[in-house]
């Protein structure tokens, strides 16, 4: 299978596991440099993963996100 076969059947998935297939890929790539994130900022990342992970019907597409900021702000 080739990587646009796999990125094909990949965008056919809902949100939700599309999301967290690419929290996954994320995961797995190996940086040359370590990224330094503060103490702070690593405890609200944990919190929204969290968040998402009990309640995933809280994410939105990236279209409805566009189109309600579009709204509210033009």
């Amino acid at each position: 299978m080739n990587i646009e076969t796999v990125a094909n059947q990949a965008l056919k998935l809902n949100v939700n596991a599309r999301a967290y297939l690419a929290q996954v890929l994320l995961e797995s790539l190996d940086y040359e440099e370590e990224i330094i994130v503060s103490s702070q900022w690593r405890e609200e990342i944990k919190k929204r993963c969290q968040e998402i992970k009990n309640s995933p019907e809280i994410l939105i597409d990236g279209k409805s996100f566009l189109s309600a900021l579009n709204e509210q702000y033009c």
